[in-house]
């Protein structure tokens, strides 16, 4: 008995510019054509998504049909998206690099039914190349400028006396002052007698019910941690 082949899911993707082309057919060519290919590929067309009356200058922002396909593939995992051709993604080289991008972080690949091209292969067209060298550069500088401004911001913290980073010390989040004090005064010297061991503190705290940050029973290393902090 012959084994049964899967079909591979995909989704495909249409768009038109004009509102005066949705009550044409428009949608049955884009449909006809991708569905033939993905007849001739074993591909499965498990959705559509559509974007009527949209430019293909306009980026995903401005492209709800496109944006609810990229949260698709994104949430179910299907990583195959067919469209008519390339300039059913954009008509703008620009736009049409950013949009692919996108799909390519999402672990798609984009392929044109026309000319069974996958738009998100390495291409070494000088034009496509360059652009994504600048999208790359655009985004190192944005890190880049990122990174500056927490420094900038952590700096600038530090000179007016506050803690930037890391966590941050018991006795700053809210229900705490009250304990930090309370361990304070059992830490300090009473002026008869001996100074109360960390056990002590200890065994006093969790008698009182004055909880820890964590929940749980007050220890030796913690109360240590904080005392030498208020030194």
């Amino acid at each position: 008995m012959p084994r049964k082949t899967t079909n591979i899911e995909a989704v495909s993707y249409l768009r038109c510019s004009g509102l005066g082309q949705v009550d044409g057919d428009t949608w049955d060519r884009q449909s006809a054509a991708i569905a033939k290919y993905a007849l001739q590929h074993g591909l499965e067309v498990v959705d559509e998504f559509r974007d009527a009356g949209v430019s293909g200058t306009k980026d995903m922002d401005n492209r709800p049909g496109l944006a609810a396909l990229l949260d698709r593939v994104e949430s179910t995992g299907v990583k195959v998206v067919l469209i008519e051709n390339a300039t059913r993604l954009a008509r703008d080289l620009m736009v049409g690099e950013v949009i692919l991008q996108q799909l390519t972080h999402a672990g798609c690949k984009v392929i044109a039914a026309d000319s069974a091209t996958d738009l998100t292969a390495a291409s070494d067209d000088p034009t496509r190349r360059l652009i994504r060298q600048v999208l790359g550069a655009v985004a190192e500088f944005d890190r880049r400028v990122t990174v500056m401004k927490l420094r900038a911001a952590r700096d600038r913290r530090r000179a007016r006396g506050k803690r930037c980073e890391g966590r941050k010390p018991f006795g700053t989040l809210p229900g705490e002052p009250e304990t930090l004090s309370r361990i304070r005064e059992l830490r300090r010297k009473p002026p008869l007698g001996r100074r109360r061991s960390l056990q002590q503190i200890c065994d006093t705290l969790n008698k009182e019910g004055l909880p820890t940050r964590s929940g749980k029973p007050w220890a030796k290393e913690v109360v240590n941690r904080i005392c030498r902090r208020l030194r």
